[in-house]
């Protein structure tokens, strides 16, 4: 895909930050998951975390995702301890 943008932008933005820029849309608007948004940036899931820390943008990480952390968790508890 090709994106064509105004001289000004195409002057001052790299390709790297036009796709770190483009996963921090996608992922805030809630169209990819954090693993897809980072793959896109060209960064480790942690790396694109703390890009997110460092904009204070919030995780998309509520109450059912802290239950289905916390299932897994009891499941890999139980496979360690037998």
């Amino acid at each position: 895909m090709n994106i064509t943008l105004p001289a000004p932008l195409e002057a001052s933005l790299t390709e790297s930050r036009a796709a770190l820029h483009l996963a921090i849309g996608l992922f805030t608007a809630e169209e990819v998951t954090l693993g897809q948004a980072a793959e896109a940036a060209g960064l480790s899931q942690a790396e694109f975390m703390s890009e997110l820390g460092r904009r204070r943008i919030p995780m998309h990480y509520g109450v059912d995702e802290f239950a289905e952390d916390l299932i897994t968790i009891a499941e890999l508890r139980k496979s360690i301890v037998r």
